[in-house]
């Protein structure tokens, strides 16, 4: 995986990045100033904590739970980047390449799945 100077790390926040280019850049950020990467199973159990956050957001702006006195309800975007980064850290150091992951398990998914949830009575409910 090729990973991006430090002049090149910066993207600007109305153009697109892909899965390969977020990759190189969290490797960049962990070089510059994280120092390394923490290993594997301190990154998993970042992530849990990470998804543990967004999860407890989502189920009181989407949910039945409320917010209480003093939390802030507009940190979602920052929620879901948090599990991003902490994602996109294992990927790397585990040597994954998150573009061809994705793409082979959208592949199987539609092989799966191609007409499985259109025949889903439990989801053609409520339309």
């Amino acid at each position: 995986m090729d990973f991006l100077s430090s002049d090149q790390r910066s993207v600007a926040p109305d153009s697109e990045l892909s899965l390969a280019d977020a990759q190189r850049q969290v490797h960049a950020w962990i070089q510059e100033h994280g120092v390394r990467y923490f290993a594997p199973l301190t990154n998993l159990a970042q992530l849990v904590e990470e998804v543990g956050e967004l999860a407890r957001l989502l189920s009181r702006t989407y949910g039945e739970q409320s917010f209480k006195p003093g939390e802030d309800a507009t940190r979602l975007p920052d929620e879901f980047a948090d599990v991003l980064f902490v994602l996109l850290c294992l990927a790397n150091q585990t040597g994954v390449d998150l573009t061809q992951a994705l793409a082979a398990n959208l592949a199987k998914k539609t092989q799966r799945d191609r007409d499985r949830h259109k025949q889903n009575p439990k989801l053609q409910q409520n339309q």
